[in-house]
């Protein structure tokens, strides 16, 4: 057997076969990263919880808006997985560390870029009328978390070097490191200083920037600055970032205009009340239980698939990417069920029931956990087929078509299905009023969509056509 194979093992007939073992342990590591960013975000929420209703439905109205710009202008930064690991299968592994340090520098230079987002974002909201208070509070967020934002892309470059390596756990350790910070700087920011909703960004940032030196000074430990010459690469290199632009930019716009798509659709929802709102987010909340861990799963398609065509290994490199994309979606559907089983006794965990607003919150919440859970099986095949076709540097067609469904499905059938006839942002559109279950039923349309043409995207094999990230 062919020893470049990765997740490999001999079958009866002597030929490879998928090591399941092999892919869960490397898997594992990546998923309980994900799972504790999934934790951040719910520290976040039930820290802001404690402020009020209204501040819920504030984090709503802009989580999903801030989450788009930093996956567009960290487009680079996903690069930096896919680059690595192509670059560990053809065993140049100077590039591979040169390929993070690229990452950093492109991270760097964003900061401008979210220094202009912060001022504008008053501007930014104008448009979707939302109610004063809700809007005050959403900007308290927005401002200083925009601030540091930078400090993520950096971060995630820095990981994708690791995760390109299979250095997983070393991945999984700069995450805890950044969660156990994050609950002592919220309550230190929020409640200690008094700052409310911007000590909750606050302690974001400082959790990041304790986790990003960290990450930083592992790289540059000895075990890596011998094995990888990690000390000696960290000069930009233009063509290096370039190419790297090339290939990441794509994922940041697929992933972004996939997440505007939301923050849209949640915007829409805050219109109809922060009760519906607040409901809105929790639930989200919910659902990164079983997406960010898939997202571990898929990340280790990104690193396979980039090792296996680093080798020149294509057709393993397709076994194994289907292989991820079938796991991703069966962990996704059990996750659905428990999602949809806990969440009665969740929600008033995060919503606690003390007014009448609450109370209706928990209703909403309930409601819509149904269409929440019935979709998890489809984001698992787009996770899994996007992670596999990002490993092998195809990015632009998934992104084009992200970007059309996102805009030309989802966006205009939220619209139609939240808002009631004359309350909607465009006249002439037709207006169901289902408020927050028809955002949820259009989210559950849109998912189910963009999880069947990646899928179709990855088996069609067009992704074999696509040169060497490297550019050889």
């Amino acid at each position: 057997m062919t020893p470049a194979l990765p997740a490999s093992r001999q079958g009866h007939d002597g030929r490879p076969r998928v090591d399941h073992r092999a892919l869960l342990r490397f898997a594992a590591p990546l998923m309980a990263t994900n799972a504790i960013q999934a934790v951040l975000n719910l520290t976040d929420t039930w820290f802001i919880g404690r402020l009020s209703t209204d501040a819920l439905a504030g984090m709503g109205a802009i989580y999903w808006i801030m989450t788009c710009v930093i996956l567009v202008l960290g487009g680079v930064s996903f690069a930096v997985q896919t680059f690595v690991a192509q670059a560990l299968g053809s065993r140049r592994r100077a590039r591979a560390s040169q390929a993070a340090w690229s990452g950093l520098w492109s991270a760097l230079a964003t900061v401008p870029a979210f220094l202009l987002l912060a001022v504008l974002g008053p501007w930014m909201l104008v448009p979707f009328h939302l109610d004063p208070e809700v809007q005050r509070l959403a900007l308290e967020y927005w401002e200083p978390r925009m601030l540091g934002a930078a400090l993520g892309l950096a971060t995630w470059s820095v990981t994708g070097f690791f995760t390109g390596i299979g250095a997983t756990r070393t991945t999984f350790a700069i995450a805890g490191v950044t969660m156990l910070a994050n609950v002592p700087a919220n309550q230190f920011f929020m409640f200690g200083l008094d700052l409310g909703m911007a000590g909750a960004a606050w302690g974001t940032n400082a959790a990041q920037l304790l986790g990003l030196g960290f990450a930083l000074a592992i790289l540059l430990s000895p075990r890596y600055a011998g094995a990888f010459r990690s000390r000696l690469t960290w000069r930009p290199v233009r063509t290096q970032i370039l190419r790297q632009l090339r290939i990441g930019l794509p994922v940041g716009v697929m992933y972004g205009a996939d997440v505007l798509g939301v923050a849209l659709f949640q915007l829409m929802i805050v219109q109809t009340g922060s009760s519906a709102a607040a409901a809105t987010q929790v639930v989200i909340m919910f659902t990164s239980l079983a997406y960010l861990p898939a997202l571990g799963i898929a990340a280790a398609g990104t690193t396979y698939v980039g090792q296996a065509i680093g080798a020149g290994e294509r057709e393993w490199a397709r076994q194994i990417g289907t292989r991820v994309i079938a796991v991703c979606c069966a962990f996704m559907a059990c996750m659905g069920l428990l999602i949809l089983a806990g969440g009665r006794w969740l929600l008033p965990v995060f919503v606690p029931p003390v007014d009448a607003a609450a109370r209706e919150a928990i209703a909403v919440g309930l409601l819509v956990l149904w269409p929440a859970a019935l979709y998890q099986a489809f984001d698992g095949l787009y996770f899994g087929s996007a992670s596999a076709l990002r490993g092998a540097g195809d990015t632009r067609v998934p992104a084009a078509t992200a970007l059309t469904l996102s805009w030309l499905f989802f966006v205009p059938l939220s619209h139609t299905l939240v808002f009631a006839p004359g309350h909607g942002w465009i006249d002439g559109l037709p207006q169901a009023g289902l408020g927050a279950l028809g955002g949820w039923l259009a989210l559950m349309s849109y998912a189910m969509l963009l999880g069947l043409a990646m899928l179709w995207r990855w088996r069609s094999g067009r992704w074999r056509l696509i040169r060497l990230a490297r550019g050889s």
